[in-house]
């Protein structure tokens, strides 16, 4: 075989390689990896003991589902991976109790509601008790998600209170008329572009936005009123959105205890009979998915922090209702 035939061979061989390699990174990068991203959460223990178990969860951020940080976002609040923990908690028959230390000012009415139904299920279905110690806020949404706990404890400084719904939206046509900028809206019906930042809100779009904040803040005052055993009309007197600390918060039957995190372990530990509990946190394990992910995703994808930011200005743009405290 002359060196023609060998220098063709080489080539053919040299483009089927690359050909593989390139399918195979394009498969990896256009996989969604939030549906292989691992569940399972490895354990690290903060206490020992030998009484039983006791969970630390860790809720810090604003509580808003932005997709599976993966190992991206570790330091960043991954709602999907925050539902999970609790429900690995609650079917845990290892676990005695659940304490939640939250760091928040809220969030999104839907996320929300989801991890309130995941306390409540970890409470009625699977008979654990779950603590709350607050740290430096537990506001609107972090307060809602407090509500229905066995214990909330907060320390004197905890900015917490801020019950209540808001919905923002930007208003820009007083400054783009001055530049001369107009929009031309096609729309199917009048309200198709409610909010939208390119007009002045009417009348008619207030009442429509105004009712739907009514309407959560309704569920808000009706969840309150359950988990902390308070008549509604008693909520409604300290549901006007304002802020509470710690002390006051007492004062007025938000919550429970003056504490810190450990106070708190050690008042769940008292209730389960005393002794010292093993206490453990949990830690997101990567698996196999994830690296080939991260790798893939790093390579040929598009930045995750510029995808997240995307999203979130998408969101802050459309209409959105949410238990945030807006500083």
């Amino acid at each position: 075989m002359n060196w023609k035939r060998w220098t063709a061979l080489g080539v053919v061989a040299g483009l089927l390689i690359i050909s593989t390699i390139t399918n195979l990174a394009v498969g990896l990068a256009s996989m969604d990896f939030d549906d292989y991203v691992s569940s399972d959460f490895s354990e690290t223990t903060i206490q020992e003991g030998t009484e039983g178990k006791l969970v630390v969860l860790n809720l810090s951020g604003v509580i808003q589902d932005v997709g599976s940080q993966g190992l991206f976002g570790s330091d960043m609040y991954d709602h999907q991976a925050f539902l999970t923990q609790i429900k690995s908690a609650g079917e845990d028959p290892t676990v005695d109790g659940i304490v939640i230390r939250v760091d928040t000012p809220g969030g999104g009415v839907l996320e929300s509601a989801e991890i309130h139904d995941r306390i409540t299920e970890a409470q009625e279905l699977h008979d654990k008790p779950v603590y709350i110690s607050m740290g430096n806020m537990a506001a609107s949404g972090g307060y809602y998600i407090a509500a229905p706990a066995d214990r909330i404890v907060a320390s004197p400084n905890t900015i917490t209170g801020s019950i209540g719904v808001i919905m923002e939206s930007i208003n820009f046509t007083e400054f783009a008329e001055n530049y001369g900028v107009t929009f031309n809206t096609i729309k199917s019906g009048p309200f198709k572009d409610i909010m939208s930042p390119y007009k002045e809100m009417s009348d008619e779009e207030r009442e429509i936005l105004q009712s739907m904040v009514d309407e959560s803040y309704d569920e808000f005052v009706r969840i309150i009123s359950d988990g902390r055993d308070m008549d509604e009309n008693e909520v409604r007197d300290i549901a006007d959105g304002r802020i509470y600390s710690g002390n006051q918060a007492l004062e007025n039957g938000l919550v429970d205890d003056l504490g810190d995190l450990e106070d708190t372990i050690g008042f769940l530990s008292e209730e389960l009979g005393g002794g010292e509990y093993q206490v453990v946190t949990y830690d997101y394990a990567a698996g196999m998915y994830d690296f080939f992910g991260m790798t893939a995703q790093k390579l040929f994808g598009p930045d995750p922090e510029i995808t997240m930011l995307q999203k979130l200005i998408f969101e802050n743009r459309a209409p959105s209702l949410k238990y945030l405290y807006a500083e």
